[in-house]
């Protein structure tokens, strides 16, 4: 099952990736990220053939989330045109290639306990699946608010080279990021009840996009971005990078 999870996102982004690197295009990056996931959870659905209740719930969080994030990411980019961060590797086979092979393997850690419990016949919620499923609905929610109130104030002319510090980023310096963390725990949380043994290794899954995001990409990006700016050192001392700041 793992095996078969990898070689579907690797195929699926194999094939992003030659389009992307034969047009020298960003549209797709992003895009083929969603759609991998989508393209795993429902694969890993149909060659199972438990359409069980946890499986239809569990593989709707995540085309859901999946959507959402693709279609918002696609809009954007189709917005931008270009994505700067492939500035310099859109142009490079190897570094092109290597960045979608990493993707397509992130794609297959992340999604780990959603496909480890679909080929079970579990066909009750648990408490814990409340929970986890209560934690994901917040999660998006607050990414898809975040995202929208972000690429809202960016199409503002007059906020060239600013940064938002309005709505839900009063209170938190990327509440983006929070939201993604908190939908990918959610997951987590929601299989948990129906996972034992080595299984239990898949709480990679949650830790993997949480570390991801804090030390690697995402939040060290933006920060390393504004980090001689003064008005966001003004920013950043009275709001948290996740959470909101109680003192």
């Amino acid at each position: 099952m793992i095996l078969f999870v990898f070689g579907i996102s690797i195929a699926v982004n194999i094939f992003f990736f030659i389009f992307a690197a034969k047009f020298k295009t960003d549209k797709v990056t992003d895009l083929s990220y969603g759609l991998s996931f989508i393209a795993v959870i429902l694969a890993t659905l149909l060659v199972s053939g438990n359409f069980t209740l946890v499986n239809i719930v569990v593989s709707s969080m995540i085309c859901l989330w999946a959507i959402r994030l693709a279609g918002f990411l696609f809009m954007r980019i189709n917005k931008m045109k270009r994505d700067k961060r492939f500035d310099g590797i859109r142009e490079n086979f190897w570094s092109f290639l290597k960045f979608w092979v990493l993707q397509a393997l992130s794609v297959g850690i992340i999604i780990l306990p959603a496909v480890l419990i679909i080929p079970k016949n579990e066909n009750s919620l648990t408490v814990l699946s409340f929970i986890g499923l209560g934690l994901w609905i917040f999660g998006l929610v607050l990414e898809a608010v975040a995202d929208q109130q972000k690429f809202n104030f960016k199409n503002k002319p007059e906020n060239e080279g600013r940064f938002i510090t309005t709505g839900v980023w009063k209170y938190s310096r990327h509440p983006n990021y929070l939201g993604e963390i908190m939908c990918w725990w959610g997951v987590f949380i929601f299989c948990i009840s129906f996972l034992s043994g080595v299984e239990l290794l898949s709480t990679i899954s949650p830790l993997y996009i949480t570390l991801l995001l804090l030390f690697v990409t995402g939040i060290p990006t933006i920060e390393n971005k504004y980090r001689d700016n003064d008005e966001y050192k003004r920013y950043a001392e009275k709001t948290g990078v996740l959470l909101p700041k109680i003192l």
